[in-house]
């Protein structure tokens, strides 16, 4: 996890971010962005940081709370439902990772992306299954996975029939159901669910 980092950690980048979202597939809600430094001295680094989608829910709320104590810098930016069907998903989420990494605190000298290229005043190295890779690049994914499904909880207290505490605003069976069911409401992405209702519903 932290090859990438050390190769440029050794030619003298010590700032070197990683990037990654959480929720571009789903039907509902807002795509969440993470930028995040994290420290690379050997008593800060965090063992158990990993791809989010590997670890628990309850692996990843831990290590939420250790990154964000932990991290040089972070900054965990949300583009909503509108704007994603506005300049469709691709284009949300690299609008995402520019605000995220505009807003950290201290300015890196390098970015590591999972899999998206964007251009940014910052250089950056896009790698493929980045949050498998980079030690940096997971820990942005926890942060920004923890924050958006944190998010579709509360909505769920606004939206009870879609049951998206469960589902986090991914196309379930269930969601699928419920979705003809009730018609959208009004955090659906319309140019997801054009197959399940009506693009006027």
């Amino acid at each position: 996890m932290l090859d990438y980092e050390l190769e440029y950690y050794k030619s003298g980048k010590k700032l070197i971010a990683g990037v990654d979202e959480a929720g571009r597939g789903p039907l509902a809600g807002p795509v969440c962005v993470a930028a995040v430094i994290m420290p690379f001295e050997q008593d800060k680094i965090i063992e158990e940081i990993n791809d989010s989608k590997k670890l628990t829910e309850k692996k990843r709320e831990q290590l939420f709370e250790k990154i964000k104590n932990t991290a040089i810098s972070y900054n965990i930016v949300f583009v909503d439902e509108k704007t994603i069907d506005s300049i469709n998903i691709l284009n949300a989420t690299k609008l995402g990772m520019k605000q995220a990494i505009e807003g950290l605190s201290v300015k890196p000298e390098l970015v590591l992306i999972d899999a998206v290229k964007i251009d940014t005043c910052v250089p950056t190295e896009s790698i493929i299954k980045g949050d498998a890779k980079s030690y940096n690049i997971a820990a942005a994914s926890i942060l920004a996975k923890v924050t958006r499904d944190k998010l579709m909880v509360d909505l769920d207290k606004k939206y009870p029939e879609y049951n998206f505490k469960k589902h986090k605003g991914y196309g379930t069976k269930e969601h699928i159901e419920n979705l003809k069911k009730f018609g959208k409401c009004e955090i659906h992405r319309n140019s997801f669910i054009k197959h399940f209702v009506g693009e006027n519903e």
